[in-house]
């Protein structure tokens, strides 16, 4: 698959695709040992600002919400039968575009710090951790929201990617 020409925006007919390429997602963090609390998808596709999604079907999708005015990468999730083949990165790469085109100066996450799947991932990408001196309100409210749904069963942290 052309990586960069199968990025597009959800359509309608891809949630059932979208849920189930990041249910399959998950299932690297229980196959590391990683325990997270059980995750509807569905909830992220009524919240989220933005889905694109890469494949026909769907192999991997990145959702966004806008957090103190700037966009928020909410998911970066690839089918684990996909992976390893640049649809992540090519995923993170459209966000980090689209946001760039409507003038952010930064796009932000949170993600486990020390997997290598997340935290060094993003660092080899320009992420770098973001001083919680530095957080918005809305990171503030992201990072307790986080705390009550038990995600924090490894440590976490706050990225940022400022945006040329």
């Amino acid at each position: 698959m052309d990586v960069e020409a199968g990025i597009r925006p959800m359509r309608p007919e891809d949630v059932a695709d979208v849920v189930a390429t990041s249910l399959a997602a998950d299932t690297v963090f229980a196959d590391s040992g990683v325990v997270l609390p059980p995750d509807d998808p569905r909830e992220l596709v009524g919240h989220a600002d933005r889905i694109l999604v890469a494949g026909e079907p769907v192999r991997g999708l990145a959702a966004t919400v806008t957090v103190d005015g700037h966009t928020h990468l909410e998911q970066l999730a690839v089918h684990p039968d996909h992976g390893r083949r640049g649809l992540g990165s090519a995923l993170l790469e459209a966000v980090c575009a689209e946001a760039a085109g409507r003038g952010d100066r930064v796009v932000t996450l949170t993600t486990f710090r020390d997997l290598p799947w997340n935290g060094p991932w993003y660092a080899r990408r320009g992420f770098a951790p973001l001083a919680r001196e530095d957080w918005g309100p809305g990171l503030e409210r992201v990072w307790a929201a986080e705390g009550r749904a038990g995600i924090r069963v490894l440590p976490r942290v706050v990225m940022v990617r400022p945006l040329d």
